[in-house]
């Protein structure tokens, strides 16, 4: 096992593990667990790993499975400034695996970090891929994780956009964020094609994104990848009863307070299951069988194919939440590639 993957279980586990939206970074189980107690809460992570998962993943899921989680979990300023911690250590070393450029900026106004893959010095006037990190609106999980590993797969330069997040900053200010800094890249180059990713809460934001487009009558990005994610915060998926929900939560949605703020819970703009679906862009949506956002995920599909959309679902057996974003193990390359694969595609083709 890498020394990254060793780092990534431990320090994930035992910090993040309950911050990031739904448990993202809770194990797939250790191999012998012990049976539930009567009336318990279900919990599928419990479950012995299948032979279906790589050694490495099984291996590495056990390890973090075992790992103590702080009760009570550290204050969100703390949570914060280790997540940030976390990325720029993990950044920095897949900025050497990946042979990759990070850079801090602004665009209209709001942070972002701009990933640049081999031979590429700017942002220029070609393809383009906007990333919403996930975190749980919280904080920031994945800005280097998630964007690192497309930006070289795909050839294509990455922005994250550094929102603003919750509680501080309640819907819509983080989509506020990502519109701006999406129509400011529009604005400097109006024929740019243009694909929209997140996972976690990223993947619920940039849903939300491409239904304020749609609302607002605005062009669409090319493509939308929908990593695990949620897209109505009114009715709970099955796949939350599977497991426990973070801070004594009865659903996700309502763990999600305050990032939802006063917005009704049916509001199309925060639950793009209630939007104009048939105006998406083609939608590669990627989960795996354990993840607590499996429901979510593959729901939102199911109504984007029924409405017409181009949509592709592929789910991983036997791995948790967005286990791309945080696991160095084969299925997180083959989940990279297979993103990267879409989002290159739906690109690179209208250019």
């Amino acid at each position: 096992m890498s020394s990254w993957s060793d780092r990534i279980a431990v320090i994930r586990v035992r910090v993040l593990r309950l911050a990031m939206l739904a448990v993202t970074t809770v194990p797939a189980l250790a191999q012998t667990p012990p049976p539930p107690a009567p009336g318990s809460q279900p919990n599928i992570l419990r479950w012995p790993m299948p032979e279906t998962v790589s050694p490495q993943g099984r291996a590495l899921t056990t390890m973090m499975a075992r790992a103590p989680v702080p009760d009570p979990l550290p204050p969100l300023v703390d949570q914060r400034r280790f997540a940030d911690a976390v990325q720029a250590s993990f950044g920095k070393t897949l900025s050497k695996r990946y042979a990759v450029e990070v850079r801090t900026s602004e665009i209209a106004g709001v942070p972002v970090r701009i990933v640049l893959p081999k031979g590429v010095s700017a942002l220029g006037s070609g393809p383009l891929l906007l990333n919403l990190h996930g975190g749980g609106f919280t904080l920031d999980s994945g800005s280097l994780t998630e964007t690192i590993p497309i930006a070289a797969l795909t050839g294509i330069p990455v922005v994250a956009v550094l929102y603003r997040l919750a509680p501080e900053h309640a819907f819509p200010a983080a989509v506020d964020d990502a519109l701006a800094v999406y129509t400011a890249l529009r604005r400097d180059h109006p024929g740019r094609p243009i694909a929209v990713y997140g996972t976690s809460a990223g993947a619920g934001l940039s849903a939300q994104l491409v239904a304020r487009l749609i609302a607002q009558h605005q062009p669409l990005p090319q493509a939308l990848g929908f990593f695990s994610g949620m897209a109505d915060f009114a009715t709970p998926g099955d796949s939350e009863s599977w497991q426990p929900l973070p801070n004594a939560s009865r659903t996700l949605a309502e763990g999600m307070a305050g990032y939802v703020g006063k917005t009704p819970a049916n509001d199309p703009l925060l639950s793009p299951l209630h939007s104009a679906l048939a105006k998406f862009p083609p939608t590669l949506l990627v989960s795996s069988t354990r993840d607590i956002l499996l429901s979510g995920t593959a729901i939102f599909g199911r109504a984007l194919e029924a409405k017409g959309v181009d949509t592709r679902l592929i789910v991983f057996d036997g791995l948790p939440h967005a286990f791309w974003a945080y696991m160095d193990i084969p299925e997180t390359r083959e989940a990279n590639e297979c993103m990267a694969r879409f989002l290159k595609a739906h690109t690179t083709l209208h250019h």
